[in-house]
């Protein structure tokens, strides 16, 4: 069996690859996303102060720090049984705003665009973030780079850093916001809203009017029918800080509705030998392996499984591009894996104008941003909706307040199933009849998990009983001798 390897898989966050297997015939017969990291988090956070959690955990990651720091936030905040003021929940929600718009504006613009804007077959050094802004001018280009530094700036701002925040504390925040601060904050989130408009404009524009690539986003190759998973606030509309996660299944259908704190009544996980990455499904359903459909307790997150989710979005634009987004995919749900690129951006939107909305709320400002925990500490979850999908923190701890056990279901975890489910589908659509691929048909592939935005990084938690592992031997010139290994299966 003839084996194509994708080694390493790029723009992303982490470290993966891809393993194909063609049969005799030269058809693809297995496709494999693997990650070779592991971390480790739960393990080494046991037998810690609990509240230290939400400064050790935003160390996961540098590309979604803050989701972490919340989902840790809040999951201290149930340890102490503590409910924070409400000024402290809004300027937790508008730190998080600005953090939706930093790394949206980054992943479109940074690790999508160049499949679109540039173009998914170009030559790989052309592929890049400076390939899009030659292609959209240099002047777009100060855009992005002012707006991503606008949502940084805000961060440090609340976050005390930019970059691994420390002022989620239980029971509420670190310190309030001055007015001073306040009014800089608001007149970069009336920049973001033009800017979220802009790079609209920008998909409307490269994207929407090149039939190709609509065809390409709506093409069966790139289609897959799931569950979908997300968190919506009491009117059913998206929130990514705090409400209830929404289950929807193939057909648009709710099948599940539930609070953040009984996850574990309705999810499970399995694991397999050849990857450090763990598949979460659905109990209801349960795990039938990577297949797709209303029998597969396969389901995804993100922002497609969001804009699936939800009855709308919380703000004006937001909701008038929604509403757009469907009209022109089809009506919901849309099940092409590449329009998470569109819902990402229509959240953009949102999280600029909700950001705007925050930094003009009264309350933003009260000093009354902490109430002081006085019970005793037991076990309590914190969930958010990370950029990249549906965040799960669950800390158990003893009466002094030291970790007992810890899990995370990360958002990437949420989409392992489905991203090895797509990048097969994508393998088998491009890759025939025992050809040798061409970098542009590798890059469509690749494309099938770029989609979900994965931090790989942070999912990898899972250590089988035996650890995967491979050794390749090569001679001075480079040229393999021998390749060793176990626990991978072909």
């Amino acid at each position: 069996m003839k084996r194509i390897a994708i080694d390493p898989i790029t723009r992303l966050e982490g470290h993966g690859r891809i393993e194909i297997f063609l049969d005799e015939q030269g058809r693809v017969a297995n496709a494999y996303l693997q990650v070779p990291e592991l971390r480790g988090f739960e393990r080494f956070c046991e037998g810690r102060p609990v509240e230290e959690l939400p400064r050790i955990m935003p160390k996961i990651c540098g590309v979604c720090p803050e989701a972490h720091h919340l989902a840790s936030t809040k999951a201290v905040d149930a340890v102490y049984q503590v409910d924070p003021p409400p000024a402290a929940k809004k300027l937790r929600e508008l730190f998080y705003s600005a953090h939706y718009v930093h790394s949206h504006t980054a992943h479109f613009f940074a690790l999508a665009a160049p499949d679109f804007v540039v173009g998914p077959t170009a030559p790989p050094q052309e592929r890049n973030i400076l390939g899009v802004i030659g292609k959209v001018g240099l002047e777009a280009g100060k855009e992005v780079i002012k707006h991503r530094a606008y949502a940084q700036q805000i961060q440090e701002t609340i976050g005390g850093t930019a970059t691994h925040p420390v002022c989620g504390l239980p029971g509420g925040m670190s310190k309030a916001l001055t007015e001073e601060e306040r009014k800089e904050i608001e007149e970069k989130a009336r920049s973001c809203v033009e800017f979220a408009r802009f790079s609209i404009k920008v998909f409307n524009d490269v994207v929407l009017a090149n039939k190709a690539y609509v065809d390409l986003i709506l093409s069966d190759t790139y289609s897959m029918k799931s569950y979908y998973m997300g968190m919506v606030d009491a009117r059913g509309k998206v929130n990514f800080y705090d409400g209830q996660i929404r289950v929807v299944d193939p057909s648009g259908k709710e099948a599940l509705k539930f609070a953040p704190a009984s996850y574990l009544e309705h999810m499970a996980e399995h694991v397999e030998p050849w990857t450090y990455l763990k598949f979460p499904f659905l109990k209801k359903v349960g795990w039938k392996g990577l297949v797709t459909g209303p029998e597969s307790g396969v389901y995804r997150v993100a922002p497609l499984a969001r804009l699936n989710v939800a009855e709308g979005m919380a703000t004006p634009l937001a909701q008038a591009e929604y509403e757009r987004f469907f009209k022109t995919l089809g009506g919901k749900p849309v099940h092409a894996t590449l329009a998470n690129h569109w819902a990402r951006l229509v959240e953009l939107l949102y999280a600029a104008e909700r950001l705007l909305e925050l930094s003009r709320d009264p309350e933003i400002t009260d000093p009354n941003v902490r109430t002081v925990p006085t019970a005793t500490p037991k076990e309590g979850v914190g969930v958010v909706e990370a950029p990249r999908g549906t965040l799960f923190h669950h800390y158990q701890t003893d009466e002094r307040g030291l970790v007992r056990k810890v899990n995370l279901i990360v958002a990437t975890g949420n989409n392992n199933a489905a991203m090895c489910i797509s990048i097969k589908q994508a393998a088998q659509g491009f890759i025939q009849n025992g050809k040798a691929p061409s970098q542009g048909l590798l890059n469509l592939v690749e494309m099938a998990f770029r989609a979900y935005d994965p931090c790989l990084a942070c999912a990898t938690h899972s250590l089988p009983g035996r650890m995967p592992l491979e050794v390749v031997i090569r001679d001075a010139s480079g040229r393999e001798v021998q390749r060793l290994s176990q626990c991978l299966e072909e």
